[in-house]
């Protein structure tokens, strides 16, 4: 059974303490939207559930996605088959888990790091809303402005450091005005991206060998699950950021369809495509070169613009979002537009980042993914477990509750995340003992972590319950 709603007298549809977001927004696009992380009230719920094909497809129609397929192949050295199968799998995980948590948007009306609270706690909440801002919109940010100011600066000629200004200043600028312009950006980005990599991607396809040759590195296969779940994943902790203002009458079903699909469908395809390329030309030092370099003049021009429109189309939903997991954090800024704020200096820190990493592009780009499944993995643990204890209990209550405890939640993480990296971590700069002493094995530390946050969690709650300060129906 799912969670039900507290039942409000309030016309916003906020129960008693919780903050209903200040002004009037409704679909205006041109407006920068109000407030921050509070309650969406009813009167200003808006769009259905078939957006959010688009609103997920589009930010992963870009080059950082590509180059996990060239990455499985060209690195990890395995097979087309052996790629895709890989991917499919941590694809699968990744994009369900997105699923079930947009799902959840609608019916509570609030951002994804104001649900972990339930399960973390007001303050323990601070564990996974930090890595979260600091993920999105640092990390993310920087690989992905580095990827478009490069095909930027191949495609016009300009300096690399001036295609970054322009990429960085577009980005900031569609995440400053809000929900509504992320949306409708995406759905027009979407025009123009899904075309231009559906004909690159029947190009590189036709020309690919999937029978070559292959020399997998030893755990090849599950690096490169794990590697496609933290790149899935790594939206999970957005998902209902763009759901909470959905009409809370719209299948919650439905809603977690479209949003899984988006993120599945984009990820798959182009990252088939990725992997393709490299059985067709083998790989370069330069892996945009080993992408575009087998296409007729035009298209790939056309690819390298629609690289840079894909880097912005997932930009400026890393900053929106890192935005909102920042203010989560419980930080009290008295401005109406809080959350705008923070966007724009999130892209400057951002900025600095990724100029600082123009050097370097992609060299660490195989562990960032990692790592981000490192703490992703055991959050969803906990979530996951938390959502199914609570099963047909109210939950409203507690988003906003600064008194409400619930240790079991950052506890379990933590251990999650303390046990599985130093055993089961496979990467360049370290290995765990496990993944040591059985090279095969790979890297399932987000896995391990799942499975042992969630457990922990399990057993730990009753007795956090006890402690949480929280009505006895609620525990």
């Amino acid at each position: 059974m799912a969670e039900l709603r507290t039942e409000s007298p309030d016309p916003t549809g906020a129960v008693a303490g919780e903050p209903v977001r200040p002004g009037v927004y409704g679909d205006k696009i041109g407006a920068v939207e109000p407030g921050g992380v509070e309650f969406i009230p009813t009167g200003d719920r808006h769009g259905r559930p078939l957006q959010l094909l688009w609103t997920w497809t589009s930010p992963n129609l870009e080059f950082a996605t590509v180059f996990l397929g060239i990455l499985a192949v060209g690195v990890f050295g395995l097979g087309f088959w052996q790629a895709v199968l890989a991917l499919l799998i941590g694809n699968v995980l990744g994009s369900l888990s997105h699923g079930v948590l947009s799902a959840r948007g609608p019916r509570h009306g609030v951002p994804q790091m104001v649900l972990s609270r339930v399960s973390f706690g007001f303050f323990g909440n601070a564990l996974p809303a930090g890595l979260n801002s600091i993920t999105a919109g640092v990390g993310w940010f920087a690989v992905n402005s580095v990827s478009g100011a490069f095909a930027l600066s191949t495609l016009t000629g300009m300096p690399t450091l001036l295609a970054l200004v322009i990429v960085v200043v577009a980005q900031v600028l569609v995440a400053f005005f809000g929900h509504n312009l992320v949306q409708a950006f995406e759905k027009y980005a979407l025009i123009f991206l899904g075309l231009v990599f559906l004909i690159t991607s029947v190009v590189l396809l036709a020309k690919a060998h999937p029978a070559a040759a292959s020399h997998p590195v030893p755990g090849g296969f599950l690096l490169t699950t794990g590697a496609a779940f933290g790149y899935a994943a790594g939206w999970n902790p957005y998902a209902a950021d763009y759901t909470r203002y959905l009409p809370v009458s719209v299948s919650a079903k439905m809603t977690g369809i479209w949003a899984g699909l988006g993120v599945f469908v984009s990820c798959m395809v182009l990252e088939i495509v990725g992997a393709a390329s490299v059985t067709a030309s083998g790989m370069s030092d330069n892996p945009t070169s080993t992408f575009t370099g087998q296409l007729p003049g035009w298209l790939a021009a056309l690819t390298l613009l629609a690289i840079v429109l894909g880097a912005v189309s997932a930009n400026v939903i890393n900053i929106y979002s890192g935005a909102m997991s920042f203010l989560t954090l419980g930080i009290n800024l008295p401005l109406t537009f809080r959350r705008a704020l923070v966007a724009v200096v999130f892209g400057i820190i951002g900025f600095l980042l990724a100029w600082s990493g123009l050097q370097d592009a992609g060299g660490k780009y195989e562990s960032f993914l990692l790592v981000i499944a490192y703490w992703i993995g055991p959050w969803l643990g906990v979530m996951f477990t938390d959502q199914y204890l609570r099963r047909g209990k109210p939950i409203d209550q507690l988003l906003y509750a600064k008194w409400y405890r619930n240790w079991a939640g950052p506890v379990a993480m933590l251990v999650g995340i303390a046990v599985s990296v130093p055993l089961f971590s496979n990467q360049t700069d370290f290995t765990g003992l496990v993944a040591k002493a059985v090279p095969g094995l790979g890297d399932i530390a987000f896995l391990v972590g799942f499975v042992l946050a969630a457990a922990v969690y399990a057993a730990l709650r009753p007795w956090a319950a006890r402690n949480s300060g929280a009505a006895p129906t609620d525990a």
